[in-house]
């Protein structure tokens, strides 16, 4: 069900399509959150939503800076992320991880219609590895990945660097994403973001920089 659209007279000009990974593409943010919240049990502590979504597109060195803002700054961050990324993987080689509800679909209709690009602040060797097991590697043109940027989202770094990557202006490119600090960096740099929900609800701040709101990826074909 369409939440929200307003979209911008400049829009037929939109020449390429940037994708989040993680909440866009694969289904990879409900294994996190299980791991997240398996972790922080293991110690003690609890994970909370605030913290889960102010880590949510955020590469390593900015979630260790959030981790040691909640948890204080004697808090073993690298220690706590390493143990969630050796519970993902055994979730990841066990069980895999699902394509979200027609993502190869909308990925497979914008192909002939626009050039696609990837922007995850995941690390690029997962992301290769993800996105092949998934069968939609060769979807992207490029793929901008969290270890290329010095500051992850909601940074605007690393969407001006997609842009770069296949000689677009930012705004003759379109965002899609799933959180608010992947909403904050693609406004930011420049582009048009699309807001497809996965585990955040948009605040008001965030429908003001969304051209449009979707419950599904399959709702983009109205607007692109």
């Amino acid at each position: 069900m369409l939440h929200f659209a307003i979209m911008s007279e400049k829009m037929p000009d939109i020449k390429a399509i940037i994708f989040d990974m993680d909440g866009v593409i694969l289904d990879s943010e409900s294994i996190s959150d299980i791991t997240w919240r398996k972790a922080a049990e293991e110690k003690g502590l609890t994970v909370n939503d605030e913290i889960l979504n102010a880590c949510r597109g955020t590469n390593k060195n900015d979630t260790i800076v959030i981790l040691k803002k909640y948890y204080g700054a004697d808090f073993d961050s690298e220690a706590f992320l390493e143990r969630t990324s050796e519970l993902f993987h055994e979730i990841e080689e066990k069980d895999g991880i699902p394509l979200l509800p027609y993502a190869k679909e909308i990925l497979e209709y914008l192909k002939p219609r626009y050039r696609l690009a990837l922007a995850s602040s995941t690390r690029g060797p997962t992301v290769e590895r993800q996105l092949r097991a998934a069968g939609v590697i060769d979807f992207f043109e490029t793929r901008t990945t969290g270890e290329m940027v010095e500051h992850s989202k909601p940074n605007p770094e690393i969407y001006l660097m997609a842009c770069k990557s296949i000689g677009m202006k930012p705004e003759e490119c379109v965002a899609i994403e799933d959180s608010l600090n992947g909403i904050r960096s693609a406004h930011a740099a420049g582009l048009y973001p699309i807001m497809v929900i996965d585990k955040v609800q948009p605040t008001e701040e965030i429908r003001g920089m969304c051209e449009a709101v979707f419950e599904s990826l399959e709702e983009v074909k109205t607007v692109l």
